[in-house]
């Protein structure tokens, strides 16, 4: 499985603090989208982890996958804008 590398980090507020953490790639936003989600369960969060995983497994662009996740991130009021 490739890492599906993005072509700019994505940043994301999580966590008690709201400590911001850059996501690099589809790997590390699978991590974030299972472990640390605030609202997990939402069409878009569904829809972003499905595309990092078609991403990892080369079926889609990881640039698909990183406009998925923004998109989610924007809904949970995670992405740090």
């Amino acid at each position: 499985m490739d890492e599906a590398w993005f072509s700019r980090p994505v940043p994301v507020a999580n966590g008690i603090s709201g400590e911001i953490n850059n996501v690099l790639n589809a790997n590390q936003a699978i991590d974030l989208l299972t472990k640390h989600w605030r609202g997990a369960g939402s069409q878009k969060h569904k829809t972003a982890l499905r595309a990092c995983r078609q991403a990892m497994n080369g079926g889609i662009a990881a640039d698909l996958a990183r406009d998925a996740l923004i998109d989610a991130a924007r809904e949970a009021h995670m992405l740090v804008e």
